[in-house]
């Protein structure tokens, strides 16, 4: 094992190269571009054995992506912001062509006014198209997750994304440990591949029947992937020695009588938010949700009847938090919007804003 001073883009660059990436392609765009600017280093050094391919925009990045992992290829990307929304169209492709593509997002607001810093609703707003969403809260859990996503994506054949918040973690420096996983993560072996040597038609136009079909097998891949992860996440615990969940954790449960509910890097600040609240007598909890798609659905039943506030760092006008409408369908909850836009938030906000909540 390995430990290097990395920034969360260079440690998802790390992590792409030692999951065996064969093929890579991206555009850069503020806060992801440092990931490819790491990949097409070590490519170039030949100490990752991969093609980097720099195309002239985010929607043909994830086309050669389709089209090298239809090929037979482990392919990876990165991207933000207004990059994954040029990509929409070609993530709906993803899906429905059951590509195992895995990307990382450097969570950026989405503009116009021109925001480049944190913001969870670039990726939250493609929930719908039918990729896998894990949300990171450190940068070790970045190269840890990367690796699980492949495992994943490629038994369910879906796509998945790996997000992170774009600078609070994208560009902060910590010690990573950077596991070999070789032995957890083999090459790429598809389940299908399109060949010279047999030829065939695929993405044709499909009948309404076929159409259905096609979407209750991926629907089917999503349910499989919530009982497959807890098996990778055990596998990975033996291969490295960390437990990294990719589901969802809980935090001073067992007496709460209160929970706040968290994604992403917020989720750091929440923990010692709950510190700050049980040292003044509250008796609440912390949930933090990983796995956005799938959906958890069983977080129910560890919520049970407490009374549930959920911490959005995103903002969807009409509507308000994504993540307080899907847990909204599941439990009463209600809901603070903190960090749009990539306003600092720290435990002490957390903590405020939760205990004007209870007074209400």
């Amino acid at each position: 094992m390995l430990i290097k001073m990395l920034t969360g883009n260079q440690a998802a660059a790390f992590a792409a190269m030692n999951s065996m990436v064969r093929f890579v392609a991206a555009y850069p765009i503020t806060p992801a571009t440092p990931v490819i600017e790491t990949i097409s280093k070590l490519v170039e050094e030949g100490i990752m054995e991969a093609k980097f391919v720099p195309v002239e925009s985010e929607h043909s990045a994830m086309a050669a992506c389709i089209g090298a992992s239809a090929a037979g290829l482990r392919t990876f990307t990165a991207t933000s912001s207004h990059g994954l929304a040029y990509m929409h169209e070609m993530l709906h492709w993803a899906v429905n062509a059951r590509t195992p593509v895995v990307m990382v997002v450097a969570n950026r607001a989405i503009g116009p006014g021109w925001n480049i810093w944190s913001d969870l609703s670039d990726s939250l707003s493609q929930r719908d198209t039918g990729w896998l969403q894990f949300y990171c809260s450190s940068v070790q859990e970045i190269y840890d997750t990367i690796a699980m996503s492949y495992r994943v994506a490629e038994d369910v054949m879906v796509p998945a994304m790996v997000c992170y918040d774009g600078f609070v973690l994208s560009h902060t420096s910590v010690p990573v440990e950077i596991t070999p996983l070789e032995g957890f993560i083999n090459e790429y072996q598809p389940k299908w591949r399109i060949s010279i040597e047999k030829p065939l038609t695929h993405g044709n136009i499909l009948p309404p029947d076929a159409y259905i079909s096609l979407r209750k097998a991926i629907h089917k891949a999503h349910r499989k992937a919530l009982e497959l992860i807890p098996e990778i996440e055990e596998e990975f615990f033996d291969h490295t020695g960390r437990s990294t969940p990719m589901l969802y954790e809980t935090y001073r449960f067992e007496d709460a009588e209160e929970v706040l509910v968290a994604v992403g890097a917020v989720a750091s600040e929440a923990r010692i938010a709950v510190d700050i609240l049980r040292s003044a007598g509250v008796k609440v909890g912390l949930l933090r949700l990983k796995s956005f798609r799938p959906f958890p659905s069983q977080i129910r039943r560890t919520l049970g009847d407490r009374k549930v506030t959920v911490i959005d760092r995103d903002f969807i006008p009409g509507v308000g938090g994504i993540v307080y409408q899907e847990i909204s369908n599941l439990v009463q909850s209600d809901s603070m919007i903190l960090g749009v836009g990539g306003a600092d938030v720290t435990a002490e906000m957390i903590a405020e804003a939760f205990t004007k909540l209870v007074e209400v």
